[in-house]
Protein backbone atom coordinates (compact mmCIF):
# COMPACT_ATOMS: atom_id res chain seq x y z
CA UNK A 1 0.00 0.00 0.00
CA UNK A 2 1.55 3.08 -0.88
CA UNK A 3 -0.15 6.98 -0.24
CA UNK A 4 -0.52 9.31 -3.39
CA UNK A 5 1.14 12.81 -2.13
CA UNK A 6 0.47 16.32 -3.21
CA UNK A 7 -1.39 16.48 -6.54
CA UNK A 8 -3.50 19.08 -8.52
CA UNK A 9 -5.86 19.35 -11.65
CA UNK A 10 -5.97 21.62 -13.80
CA UNK A 11 -8.71 21.83 -15.87
CA UNK A 12 -10.40 23.61 -18.83
CA UNK A 13 -14.29 25.36 -18.80
CA UNK A 14 -14.10 23.86 -22.92
CA UNK A 15 -11.95 22.01 -25.05
CA UNK A 16 -8.76 23.67 -26.48
CA UNK A 17 -8.31 27.53 -25.31
CA UNK A 18 -4.76 26.80 -24.16
CA UNK A 19 -5.22 24.41 -21.62
CA UNK A 20 -2.13 22.39 -22.66
CA UNK A 21 -0.42 25.18 -22.80
CA UNK A 22 -0.95 26.34 -19.31
CA UNK A 23 -0.58 23.44 -17.44
CA UNK A 24 2.56 22.37 -19.90
CA UNK A 25 3.52 26.23 -18.46
CA UNK A 26 2.54 25.03 -14.79
CA UNK A 27 4.91 22.43 -15.02
CA UNK A 28 7.53 23.49 -16.69
CA UNK A 29 7.66 26.49 -13.81
CA UNK A 30 7.61 24.52 -11.17
CA UNK A 31 10.27 21.82 -12.56
CA UNK A 32 12.54 25.46 -13.13
CA UNK A 33 11.81 26.41 -9.16
CA UNK A 34 13.35 23.13 -8.42
CA UNK A 35 10.79 20.35 -7.59
CA UNK A 36 10.31 17.00 -9.29
CA UNK A 37 7.14 17.22 -11.34
CA UNK A 38 5.34 14.16 -12.71
CA UNK A 39 2.48 14.81 -15.26
CA UNK A 40 -0.46 12.83 -16.32
CA UNK A 41 -3.12 13.57 -18.97
CA UNK A 42 -7.00 12.49 -18.87
CA UNK A 43 -8.12 10.71 -21.29
CA UNK A 44 -6.80 8.63 -24.49
CA UNK A 45 -4.49 11.20 -25.97
CA UNK A 46 -1.12 10.75 -26.87
CA UNK A 47 0.07 14.76 -27.89
CA UNK A 48 -0.78 16.48 -25.07
CA UNK A 49 1.50 13.91 -23.09
CA UNK A 50 4.64 14.98 -25.20
CA UNK A 51 4.51 18.49 -24.48
CA UNK A 52 4.06 17.19 -20.71
CA UNK A 53 7.49 15.37 -21.06
CA UNK A 54 9.42 17.85 -22.29
CA UNK A 55 8.17 20.35 -19.20
CA UNK A 56 9.35 17.38 -16.61
CA UNK A 57 11.71 15.47 -17.88
CA UNK A 58 9.48 12.24 -16.98
CA UNK A 59 7.52 10.08 -19.46
CA UNK A 60 3.72 11.52 -18.94
CA UNK A 61 0.73 8.79 -18.25
CA UNK A 62 -2.80 8.94 -18.81
CA UNK A 63 -5.69 8.12 -16.90
CA UNK A 64 -8.69 7.17 -18.38
CA UNK A 65 -11.23 5.49 -16.69
CA UNK A 66 -13.34 4.35 -19.47
CA UNK A 67 -10.37 2.44 -21.62
CA UNK A 68 -8.70 1.38 -17.83
CA UNK A 69 -12.00 0.93 -15.12
CA UNK A 70 -11.97 4.33 -12.55
CA UNK A 71 -10.36 1.82 -10.07
CA UNK A 72 -7.26 2.10 -11.76
CA UNK A 73 -6.74 6.12 -11.68
CA UNK A 74 -5.66 5.98 -7.77
CA UNK A 75 -3.22 3.49 -8.97
CA UNK A 76 -1.92 4.74 -11.91
CA UNK A 77 -2.17 8.25 -10.83
CA UNK A 78 0.75 6.98 -7.82
CA UNK A 79 2.52 5.17 -10.40
CA UNK A 80 3.38 8.33 -12.14
CA UNK A 81 3.73 10.38 -9.12
CA UNK A 82 6.82 7.96 -8.28
CA UNK A 83 9.56 9.95 -6.45
CA UNK A 84 8.25 13.17 -7.87
CA UNK A 85 6.90 16.13 -5.57
CA UNK A 86 3.61 17.06 -7.25
CA UNK A 87 1.47 15.29 -10.05
CA UNK A 88 -0.07 17.64 -12.28
CA UNK A 89 -3.06 16.08 -14.05
CA UNK A 90 -4.00 18.21 -17.09
CA UNK A 91 -8.00 17.59 -17.47
CA UNK A 92 -9.67 16.41 -20.98
CA UNK A 93 -12.46 18.68 -23.35
CA UNK A 94 -14.23 20.55 -20.66
CA UNK A 95 -14.43 19.74 -17.01
CA UNK A 96 -17.38 17.66 -17.15
CA UNK A 97 -17.12 16.50 -20.64
CA UNK A 98 -16.58 12.87 -20.91
CA UNK A 99 -18.14 10.04 -22.79
CA UNK A 100 -21.22 10.17 -24.64
CA UNK A 101 -22.12 7.25 -23.21
CA UNK A 102 -22.92 8.47 -19.76
CA UNK A 103 -19.48 5.87 -18.32
CA UNK A 104 -17.44 8.20 -15.64
CA UNK A 105 -14.34 9.38 -17.81
CA UNK A 106 -14.68 13.06 -17.28
CA UNK A 107 -11.80 15.14 -15.69
CA UNK A 108 -14.07 15.79 -12.91
CA UNK A 109 -14.61 12.28 -12.27
CA UNK A 110 -10.77 11.53 -11.99
CA UNK A 111 -10.50 14.63 -10.00
CA UNK A 112 -13.18 13.21 -7.48
CA UNK A 113 -10.87 9.55 -7.87
CA UNK A 114 -8.15 11.29 -6.79
CA UNK A 115 -9.56 13.10 -4.16
CA UNK A 116 -7.08 16.47 -6.08
CA UNK A 117 -8.28 20.00 -5.98
CA UNK A 118 -8.74 21.43 -9.56
CA UNK A 119 -7.40 24.71 -10.80
CA UNK A 120 -9.85 25.78 -13.55
CA UNK A 121 -7.99 27.42 -16.31
CA UNK A 122 -10.75 30.12 -17.67
CA UNK A 123 -10.66 31.44 -21.34
CA UNK A 124 -11.11 35.44 -20.76
CA UNK A 125 -10.98 36.61 -24.19
CA UNK A 126 -13.79 38.80 -25.34
CA UNK A 127 -15.83 38.58 -21.63
CA UNK A 128 -15.53 40.52 -18.47
CA UNK A 129 -18.11 40.37 -15.84
CA UNK A 130 -19.46 37.28 -17.27
CA UNK A 131 -16.20 35.21 -15.74
CA UNK A 132 -17.50 35.72 -12.16
CA UNK A 133 -20.88 33.65 -13.51
CA UNK A 134 -18.75 31.01 -15.23
CA UNK A 135 -16.64 30.65 -12.05
CA UNK A 136 -19.44 30.50 -9.91
CA UNK A 137 -21.22 27.49 -12.20
CA UNK A 138 -18.15 25.36 -12.67
CA UNK A 139 -17.56 25.37 -8.61
CA UNK A 140 -21.33 24.51 -8.26
CA UNK A 141 -22.27 22.30 -10.78
CA UNK A 142 -20.51 19.27 -8.71
CA UNK A 143 -20.28 20.02 -4.73
CA UNK A 144 -17.82 16.80 -4.92
CA UNK A 145 -15.63 18.62 -7.07
CA UNK A 146 -13.18 21.15 -5.11
CA UNK A 147 -12.54 23.79 -7.89
CA UNK A 148 -9.79 25.35 -6.02
CA UNK A 149 -8.59 27.95 -7.78
CA UNK A 150 -8.60 29.69 -11.00
CA UNK A 151 -6.38 30.73 -13.96
CA UNK A 152 -7.45 33.04 -16.47
CA UNK A 153 -5.99 32.93 -19.57
CA UNK A 154 -6.28 34.88 -23.32
CA UNK A 155 -6.62 38.34 -21.15
CA UNK A 156 -6.21 40.86 -23.60
CA UNK A 157 -4.48 43.71 -21.41
CA UNK A 158 -4.43 46.00 -18.61
CA UNK A 159 -7.68 47.18 -18.90
CA UNK A 160 -9.16 44.12 -19.50
CA UNK A 161 -7.27 42.47 -16.56
CA UNK A 162 -8.40 44.55 -13.97
CA UNK A 163 -11.82 43.82 -15.04
CA UNK A 164 -11.44 40.47 -14.48
CA UNK A 165 -10.15 41.03 -11.51
CA UNK A 166 -13.17 43.15 -10.10
CA UNK A 167 -15.45 40.96 -11.24
CA UNK A 168 -13.66 37.76 -9.43
CA UNK A 169 -13.10 40.00 -6.41
CA UNK A 170 -16.20 38.95 -4.81
CA UNK A 171 -15.91 35.13 -5.45
CA UNK A 172 -14.80 32.39 -3.26
CA UNK A 173 -12.16 30.60 -5.59
CA UNK A 174 -8.64 32.27 -5.23
CA UNK A 175 -7.50 33.75 -8.40
CA UNK A 176 -3.94 32.13 -8.79
CA UNK A 177 -2.69 33.65 -12.25
CA UNK A 178 -3.57 35.74 -15.39
CA UNK A 179 -1.87 35.10 -18.75
CA UNK A 180 -2.13 37.32 -21.46
CA UNK A 181 -2.73 36.77 -25.07
CA UNK A 182 0.52 35.93 -26.48
CA UNK A 183 0.71 34.62 -30.28
CA UNK A 184 4.89 33.99 -29.54
CA UNK A 185 3.49 31.04 -27.01
CA UNK A 186 1.39 28.94 -29.54
CA UNK A 187 1.60 25.82 -30.65
CA UNK A 188 1.49 24.69 -34.34
CA UNK A 189 -1.79 22.62 -34.84
CA UNK A 190 -3.91 19.93 -36.98
CA UNK A 191 -6.86 17.62 -37.09
CA UNK A 192 -5.48 15.93 -34.09
CA UNK A 193 -4.60 18.05 -32.28
CA UNK A 194 -1.49 19.80 -31.27
CA UNK A 195 1.67 19.06 -33.32
CA UNK A 196 3.22 16.15 -31.66
CA UNK A 197 6.62 17.01 -29.85
CA UNK A 198 8.33 14.53 -32.18
CA UNK A 199 8.31 16.75 -35.10
CA UNK A 200 9.77 19.89 -33.56
CA UNK A 201 11.89 19.02 -30.49
CA UNK A 202 13.76 22.05 -30.01
CA UNK A 203 11.15 24.31 -31.36
CA UNK A 204 8.75 23.29 -28.79
CA UNK A 205 11.42 23.35 -26.03
CA UNK A 206 12.29 26.70 -26.50
CA UNK A 207 8.43 27.69 -26.63
CA UNK A 208 8.17 25.47 -22.80
CA UNK A 209 10.84 28.15 -21.69
CA UNK A 210 9.24 31.26 -22.46
CA UNK A 211 5.48 29.64 -21.34
CA UNK A 212 7.49 28.63 -18.11
CA UNK A 213 9.21 32.17 -17.90
CA UNK A 214 5.90 33.95 -18.00
CA UNK A 215 4.00 31.57 -15.68
CA UNK A 216 6.30 32.29 -13.22
CA UNK A 217 6.45 36.10 -13.84
CA UNK A 218 2.31 36.23 -14.15
CA UNK A 219 1.00 32.95 -11.55
CA UNK A 220 1.21 32.32 -8.02
CA UNK A 221 3.39 29.37 -7.63
CA UNK A 222 4.06 29.36 -3.75
CA UNK A 223 -0.06 29.38 -3.72
CA UNK A 224 -0.57 26.87 -6.52
CA UNK A 225 1.67 24.69 -4.67
CA UNK A 226 -0.20 25.46 -1.81
CA UNK A 227 -3.08 23.57 -3.76
CA UNK A 228 -1.59 20.77 -4.37
CA UNK A 229 -0.42 20.27 -1.47
CA UNK A 230 -3.64 20.13 0.74
CA UNK A 231 -4.81 16.95 -1.45
CA UNK A 232 -4.58 14.70 1.59
CA UNK A 233 -2.56 11.45 1.19
CA UNK A 234 -4.60 8.98 -1.17
CA UNK A 235 -3.84 5.19 -0.04
CA UNK A 236 -3.35 3.41 -3.23
CA UNK A 237 -2.65 -0.34 -4.30
CA UNK A 238 -0.09 -0.92 -7.26
CA UNK A 239 -1.82 -1.85 -10.25
CA UNK A 240 -1.79 -4.93 -11.55
CA UNK A 241 1.36 -5.83 -14.09
CA UNK A 242 2.04 -8.67 -16.33
CA UNK A 243 3.98 -12.07 -15.11
CA UNK A 244 7.22 -12.81 -16.74
CA UNK A 245 6.03 -15.42 -19.25
CA UNK A 246 9.20 -16.31 -20.86
CA UNK A 247 10.73 -18.18 -18.18
CA UNK A 248 14.47 -18.55 -18.12
CA UNK A 249 14.94 -18.32 -21.93
CA UNK A 250 16.32 -15.11 -23.48
CA UNK A 251 13.69 -12.35 -24.03
CA UNK A 252 12.15 -11.72 -27.33
CA UNK A 253 12.78 -8.54 -29.14
CA UNK A 254 10.20 -6.42 -29.43
CA UNK A 255 11.07 -3.36 -32.36
CA UNK A 256 8.41 -0.40 -31.53
CA UNK A 257 7.92 2.45 -34.64
CA UNK A 258 9.12 5.75 -33.59
CA UNK A 259 10.43 9.11 -35.13
CA UNK A 260 8.43 11.62 -36.40
CA UNK A 261 6.04 9.71 -37.66
CA UNK A 262 5.12 6.70 -35.13
CA UNK A 263 5.40 9.31 -32.07
CA UNK A 264 1.88 7.75 -30.57
CA UNK A 265 2.44 5.05 -27.87
CA UNK A 266 1.74 4.63 -24.11
CA UNK A 267 4.27 4.26 -21.59
CA UNK A 268 1.99 1.82 -19.68
CA UNK A 269 1.79 -0.13 -22.79
CA UNK A 270 6.03 -0.34 -23.28
CA UNK A 271 6.21 -1.18 -19.75
CA UNK A 272 3.83 -4.19 -19.79
CA UNK A 273 5.84 -5.39 -22.82
CA UNK A 274 8.84 -5.30 -20.92
CA UNK A 275 7.73 -6.86 -17.77
CA UNK A 276 6.57 -9.75 -19.58
CA UNK A 277 9.85 -10.61 -20.47
CA UNK A 278 10.29 -8.65 -23.66
CA UNK A 279 13.20 -6.26 -24.57
CA UNK A 280 12.01 -3.18 -26.13
CA UNK A 281 14.01 -1.88 -29.09
CA UNK A 282 13.19 0.97 -30.94
CA UNK A 283 13.18 1.87 -35.12
CA UNK A 284 12.32 5.09 -37.37
CA UNK A 285 10.48 3.83 -40.32
CA UNK A 286 11.58 6.73 -42.28
CA UNK A 287 15.28 6.16 -42.36
CA UNK A 288 15.96 3.06 -40.95
CA UNK A 289 16.44 0.61 -43.68
CA UNK A 290 15.65 -2.50 -42.03
CA UNK A 291 13.98 -3.97 -38.17
CA UNK A 292 16.83 -4.50 -35.16
CA UNK A 293 18.42 -7.46 -35.29
CA UNK A 294 17.05 -10.30 -33.86
CA UNK A 295 13.16 -8.66 -34.00
CA UNK A 296 10.31 -11.53 -33.30
CA UNK A 297 7.89 -8.76 -32.55
CA UNK A 298 6.70 -5.16 -34.04
CA UNK A 299 4.37 -2.98 -32.92
CA UNK A 300 4.05 -0.02 -35.36
CA UNK A 301 1.21 2.80 -33.21
CA UNK A 302 -0.23 6.10 -34.30
CA UNK A 303 0.72 9.07 -35.62
CA UNK A 304 1.00 11.10 -38.75
CA UNK A 305 2.57 8.50 -41.59
CA UNK A 306 0.13 10.47 -44.17
CA UNK A 307 2.46 13.18 -43.79
CA UNK A 308 6.18 11.25 -44.02
CA UNK A 309 4.50 8.95 -47.12
CA UNK A 310 6.74 10.32 -49.38
CA UNK A 311 10.16 9.04 -46.79
CA UNK A 312 8.20 5.51 -46.03
CA UNK A 313 7.51 4.67 -49.65
CA UNK A 314 11.14 5.82 -50.64
CA UNK A 315 12.26 3.69 -47.88
CA UNK A 316 12.03 0.33 -49.74
CA UNK A 317 14.50 -1.67 -47.72
CA UNK A 318 12.60 -1.32 -44.60
CA UNK A 319 8.69 -1.79 -46.27
CA UNK A 320 10.46 -5.44 -47.47
CA UNK A 321 12.15 -6.02 -44.24
CA UNK A 322 8.99 -5.99 -42.27
CA UNK A 323 7.23 -7.79 -45.10
CA UNK A 324 9.64 -10.25 -44.99
CA UNK A 325 8.90 -10.23 -41.53
CA UNK A 326 5.39 -11.09 -41.66
CA UNK A 327 6.11 -13.53 -44.23
CA UNK A 328 8.15 -15.72 -41.80
CA UNK A 329 5.95 -15.83 -39.27
CA UNK A 330 7.23 -12.65 -37.11
CA UNK A 331 4.31 -11.06 -34.64
CA UNK A 332 2.96 -7.66 -35.48
CA UNK A 333 0.91 -5.11 -33.91
CA UNK A 334 -0.31 -2.00 -35.40
CA UNK A 335 -2.74 0.70 -34.43
CA UNK A 336 -4.01 3.05 -36.44
CA UNK A 337 -1.08 5.22 -38.24
CA UNK A 338 0.26 1.75 -38.20
CA UNK A 339 -2.14 0.33 -40.02
CA UNK A 340 -1.80 2.84 -42.89
CA UNK A 341 1.80 1.92 -42.94
CA UNK A 342 1.42 -1.84 -43.15
CA UNK A 343 -1.27 -1.46 -46.11
CA UNK A 344 -0.62 -1.73 -49.93
CA UNK A 345 -0.51 2.12 -50.41
CA UNK A 346 -1.51 5.34 -48.75
CA UNK A 347 -2.60 7.77 -50.97
CA UNK A 348 -1.19 5.77 -53.96
CA UNK A 349 2.40 5.84 -51.96
CA UNK A 350 3.16 1.99 -51.70
CA UNK A 351 3.59 1.12 -48.84
CA UNK A 352 4.48 -2.63 -46.83
CA UNK A 353 1.91 -5.01 -47.96
CA UNK A 354 1.80 -6.81 -44.81
CA UNK A 355 -2.37 -6.10 -44.79
CA UNK A 356 -4.09 -6.55 -48.07
CA UNK A 357 -6.08 -2.95 -48.25
CA UNK A 358 -5.28 0.68 -49.52
CA UNK A 359 -5.46 3.55 -47.38
CA UNK A 360 -6.73 7.00 -48.36
CA UNK A 361 -7.16 10.33 -46.27
CA UNK A 362 -9.72 12.27 -45.73
CA UNK A 363 -12.34 10.07 -45.45
CA UNK A 364 -13.98 11.40 -42.70
CA UNK A 365 -13.84 12.07 -39.04
CA UNK A 366 -13.87 8.79 -37.05
CA UNK A 367 -14.02 9.27 -32.86
CA UNK A 368 -14.90 7.37 -29.68
CA UNK A 369 -14.38 4.86 -27.36
CA UNK A 370 -14.83 1.28 -28.45
CA UNK A 371 -15.42 -2.08 -26.61
CA UNK A 372 -14.26 -4.31 -28.93
CA UNK A 373 -14.13 -8.11 -29.54
CA UNK A 374 -11.79 -10.35 -31.63
CA UNK A 375 -13.43 -12.26 -34.35
CA UNK A 376 -10.17 -14.61 -34.89
CA UNK A 377 -6.80 -15.55 -33.46
CA UNK A 378 -4.28 -12.66 -33.22
CA UNK A 379 -1.08 -11.65 -30.71
CA UNK A 380 -3.85 -10.71 -28.51
CA UNK A 381 -5.45 -14.23 -27.56
CA UNK A 382 -7.91 -16.06 -29.33
CA UNK A 383 -11.01 -15.35 -30.73
CA UNK A 384 -13.36 -13.79 -28.28
CA UNK A 385 -10.96 -11.51 -26.56
CA UNK A 386 -12.19 -8.24 -25.34
CA UNK A 387 -10.69 -5.28 -25.05
CA UNK A 388 -11.86 -1.86 -24.46
CA UNK A 389 -10.06 1.00 -26.87
CA UNK A 390 -10.60 4.52 -28.43
CA UNK A 391 -10.66 5.42 -32.46
CA UNK A 392 -9.72 8.67 -33.84
CA UNK A 393 -8.62 8.93 -37.72
CA UNK A 394 -9.68 10.83 -40.61
CA UNK A 395 -8.41 7.61 -43.01
CA UNK A 396 -9.93 4.68 -44.29
CA UNK A 397 -8.63 1.55 -45.88
CA UNK A 398 -10.81 -0.49 -48.24
CA UNK A 399 -11.76 -3.27 -47.57
CA UNK A 400 -11.95 -2.02 -43.91
CA UNK A 401 -11.30 -5.44 -42.42
CA UNK A 402 -13.35 -7.92 -39.93
CA UNK A 403 -11.07 -8.85 -37.39
CA UNK A 404 -13.11 -6.71 -34.41
CA UNK A 405 -16.07 -5.75 -33.46
CA UNK A 406 -16.51 -2.28 -32.71
CA UNK A 407 -19.04 -1.30 -29.89
CA UNK A 408 -19.57 2.28 -29.76
CA UNK A 409 -22.43 5.05 -29.52
CA UNK A 410 -23.51 4.98 -33.18
CA UNK A 411 -23.85 1.19 -32.93
CA UNK A 412 -21.47 -1.86 -33.71
CA UNK A 413 -19.22 -2.34 -37.06
CA UNK A 414 -16.33 -4.39 -37.81
CA UNK A 415 -13.13 -3.12 -38.79
CA UNK A 416 -9.04 -4.65 -38.63
CA UNK A 417 -7.34 -7.24 -39.82
CA UNK A 418 -5.67 -10.32 -38.41
CA UNK A 419 -4.02 -13.56 -38.14
CA UNK A 420 -2.24 -15.64 -35.45
CA UNK A 421 0.93 -13.49 -35.40
CA UNK A 422 -0.85 -10.18 -36.72
CA UNK A 423 -3.27 -7.40 -35.51
CA UNK A 424 -3.84 -4.16 -37.45
CA UNK A 425 -7.04 -1.85 -36.65
CA UNK A 426 -7.52 1.94 -35.88
CA UNK A 427 -8.34 1.08 -32.11
CA UNK A 428 -5.41 2.23 -29.41
CA UNK A 429 -5.51 -0.03 -26.60
CA UNK A 430 -4.20 0.67 -23.07
CA UNK A 431 -2.75 -2.06 -21.72
CA UNK A 432 -2.99 -1.30 -17.64
CA UNK A 433 -6.00 -3.23 -16.97
CA UNK A 434 -5.22 -6.18 -19.64
CA UNK A 435 -2.15 -7.74 -18.17
CA UNK A 436 -3.38 -10.63 -19.80
CA UNK A 437 -2.82 -9.01 -22.91
CA UNK A 438 0.80 -8.04 -22.43
CA UNK A 439 1.68 -11.55 -21.44
CA UNK A 440 -0.17 -13.34 -24.83
CA UNK A 441 1.75 -10.91 -27.03
CA UNK A 442 4.77 -11.83 -25.09
CA UNK A 443 4.48 -15.35 -25.50
CA UNK A 444 3.46 -14.65 -29.27
CA UNK A 445 6.66 -12.93 -29.96
CA UNK A 446 8.93 -15.84 -28.19
CA UNK A 447 6.34 -18.94 -30.11
CA UNK A 448 7.60 -16.82 -33.14
CA UNK A 449 9.92 -18.72 -35.93
CA UNK A 450 12.06 -15.68 -35.79
CA UNK A 451 13.02 -15.93 -31.80
CA UNK A 452 14.21 -19.39 -32.44
CA UNK A 453 16.43 -17.55 -35.07
CA UNK A 454 17.93 -15.08 -33.21
CA UNK A 455 19.78 -12.10 -34.66
CA UNK A 456 20.70 -14.21 -37.75
CA UNK A 457 17.46 -13.96 -38.99
CA UNK A 458 17.45 -10.26 -39.04
CA UNK A 459 20.45 -8.88 -40.50
CA UNK A 460 21.44 -7.82 -43.62
CA UNK A 461 19.17 -9.13 -46.33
Amino acid sequence: MTALGPRVVVAGTRSGAGKTTVASGLMAAFRQRGWQVASAKVGPDFIDPGYHSVATGRPARNLDPWMCGADLMGPLAARAAEGADVLVVEGVMGLFDGAADGTPSSTAEVAKRLDAPVVLVVDAASTSQSVAAVVHGFRTWDPEVRVAGVILNLVGGDNHEAMLRDALSGSDVPLYGVLRRDDSMRWRSRHLGLQPVAEDPVGVREALDRLAASVSARCDLDGLMRVARSAPPLPTTPPPRPRRVVGEHAPPRVAVACGPAFSFSYPDNLEAIGAAGAEVVTFDPCVDERLPAGTSAVIAGGGFPELYADALAANGPMLESVADHHRRGGVTWAECGGLLWLARSLDGSAMAGVVDADATMDAGRVLGYRSATTTGESPLGPAGTQVRGHEFHYSATDPGGDALVLAGRQGTTTGGFAAPNLLASYLHVHLASYPTVAERFVSAAARSPLAASGAAGHGAR
